[in-house]
Formats: structure tokens, C-alpha cells, sequence
């Protein structure tokens, strides 16, 4: 799911469908939705296409229908930037239509399940993770580069404000990461903060602040089995999403209930947040947050979900690294 800021008109979702949703506005009813296909890829089989149109369950098919799951405008051109699971890194024109693909390799390796983007809109740069490594595409000579490798499912990724630090998330480490793009410390990474529950996507807010959507809170057999090191360096060698077995286990006793944990400007924890109703937020994906409302998307469910802030409990208010 994307939530555009104030200066552009429309939301974009991605759905298990393997569509990209256009909602220009909250008064349109959902039949309303304008679609923008997401088509196959050269480096593809154009023609092996059977069964990836119309809105059903396309998940025995993702390898070649593709599986949508980050997205970002370029405000320069209007391009919409997707991170796909299977297909890698696409774009589609401002009207919408076909995607095209503009990089699978890193390095003369291939993607691993391309998971989120974020893009640096002063200097037309774009940062991505797969399940291993956090890489970055040069929007102007569309050349793609490592800058970390060897992480535990990289998932959720965000700039800064002003551009000097990416922040983003290792999903099996209940961990948020620094890593400095400017100053003296440029190339170095941090740990700044520890989560509660596994963390998917990372989304900054207009005042620099950083929204993670936590798919589901830790428990301690998930702790047990992920202080395994065999276990978890084997999971992340598998191209699959690690949320989905994440989602799996809450969904059998295994976790908590998803929450909604606000960062600092500088990436650490000040609120956490949780479904007033504990019902309706089930395996949450992102936030986004926009003119006093909270934006959420689920990894499972097929919905959005718009919150007020001031209606939502607290789980933790502080201003200290948890």
C-alpha cells in the first residue's frame, strides 16, 4: 500500500490479487477502483499468463503473475517504482498499464524475493531489499548496487528526511537498523531499536517520524525458534515471504495480535499502538500516516484500514528506546 502526501490525489494498494488498486478518492466507493495491470516481463514467458487476470486467489501462481509488494513514485516523473517478489524491480508510466522491468541481477546474482523500496527524490536514487541484501538503483544510469548482503530478511525500508540514513527492518530479528548514508559515520550500521513483535514495512511520516507495521508479536516458542541459528539462516535462503509463516503461527496460538509502533526521527521507539477492538487488525503489513489518520494494510487480508490516531490505544507512550 502507498499513501501519497498531500500534493498528489490517489491510493494505490497491493493486493493478493496481483493488481495495483488506484483509489482517487475517500467519497468512491470501492467498485469505483481503476486498475493497473501488472504484465509479464521480457526476460519472462509473455505467453504463460493463463489464469494470473481477474480477482481470485493467485497464490499457487505468484512465480509468473508476480506478487506486487513495495511501492514509491518518482515525484520528478510520475513513474510508479514496484518491488516484486518474483519479478524484481518495475515501473509503470504515470498512466498506468503494463510494467516493465528494469533490473533482476545484483551483481550478476538474481533477486531473491524483492521485497520494499524507498526512493531518495533529491538525487533520483532508489533503495531496495531481497531477503538477504539491501541494494540501491541509480534511476539516472540504471545501474544497481550492493551496499549491505548477508541479513536475516531485510524487509521494510525508508530515508530519512533530510536524506543522511536509511532505516530499515530484519523481519526475523524483531530489529530496526541504521544505516548512515552521509557524515562521518557513511556505510556504517546501527541497531536502534529492538521490537516487540515481527516487523514488516517502515513508512515516514511528513514531520520525519517512521511508522513499522508489526505483522505479529513475539511469543516464546517464535523466540525459541528463531534463537535456532540453523533454522534461521536456512529460512532466509528460501525465496519466500517470512511474514506468511509468521501470519501462520499467530493465526494458530503461536503469537499475539499486530500493533502499530511509531518511531522517532532518529528510529526509536516513542508509541506503540493496537486495534481498540483487538479484532480488526490481523497480520497489519504498514501504516502510513496522513492529516491525523492512520492507513493500514494487512499481508493476509484483503483490506485498508483508516484509523484517527486519537481513537487508538496505547500499548506503550514513551520517549525512550525500548
Amino acid at each position: 500500500m502507498w499513501v501519497p502526501n498531500l500534493t498528489l490525489s490517489s491510493i494505490r494498494a497491493t493486493l493478493a490479487q496481483k493488481k495495483l488498486m488506484k483509489w482517487d478518492r475517500e467519497d468512491i466507493p470501492p467498485m469505483k477502483l481503476a486498475l493497473l495491470s501488472l504484465g509479464s516481463l521480457p526476460p519472462l514467458d509473455c505467453n504463460n499468463r493463463d489464469g494470473c487476470e481477474g480477482f481470485h486467489d493467485h497464490s499457487t501462481s505468484e512465480h509468473k503473475c508476480g506478487r506486487p509488494l513495495g511501492l514509491e513514485f518518482d515525484e520528478n516523473s510520475g513513474d510508479l517504482y514496484i518491488a516484486d517478489a518474483y519479478l524484481g524491480l518495475l515501473v509503470v508510466g504515470p498512466n498506468g498499464g503494463l510494467a516493465t522491468q528494469v533490473a533482476k541481477f545484483a551483481q550478476g546474482v538474481p533477486f531473491g524475493f524483492t521485497n520494499s523500496l524507498c526512493i531518495d527524490q533529491n538525487h533520483g536514487v532508489l533503495y531496495f531489499t531481497d531477503s538477504r541484501r539491501l541494494m540501491k538503483y541509480d534511476m539516472k544510469n540504471r545501474q544497481v548496487s550492493i551496499l549491505l548482503k548477508n541479513l536475516k530478511f531485510p524487509n521494510g525500508i525508508a530515508i530519512s528526511k533530510h536524506g543522511d540514513f536509511l532505516l530499515f527492518v530484519e523481519t526475523t530479528t524483531c530489529k530496526i537498523f541504521k544505516l548512515w548514508l552521509k557524515t562521518s559515520k557513511a556505510g556504517s550500521v546501527e541497531v536502534v531499536s529492538e521490537l516487540p513483535g515481527f516487523p514488516d514495512n517502515i513508512k515516514r511520516n511528513k514531520n520525519g517520524e517512521f511508522w513499522v507495521g508489526v505483522n505479529s508479536r513475539r511469543s516464546k516458542l517464535l523466540d525459541w525458534v528463531l534463537s535456532k541459528n540453523w533454522i534461521k539462516n536456512n529460512l532466509v535462503k528460501i525465496p519466500f515471504d517470512i511474514t506468511k509463516a509468521h501470519s501462520f503461527l499467530a493465526n494458530n496460538g503461536f503469537g499475539g495480535g499486530s500493533l502499530a509502533i511509531r518511531l522517532s526521527e532518529d528510529g526509536h521507539v516513542v508509541e506503540i499502538l493496537e486495534d481498540p477492538k483487538r479484532k480488526r487488525w490481523k497480520f497489519l503489513s504498514e501504516v502510513h500516516e496522513m492529516n491525523g489518520n492512520l492507513w493500514i494494510g494487512s499481508v493476509k487480508m484483503p483490506f485498508a484500514i483508516k484509523e484517527k490516531v486519537t481513537t487508538l490505544e496505547k500499548f506503550l507512550d514513551t520517549n525512550n528506546e525500548l
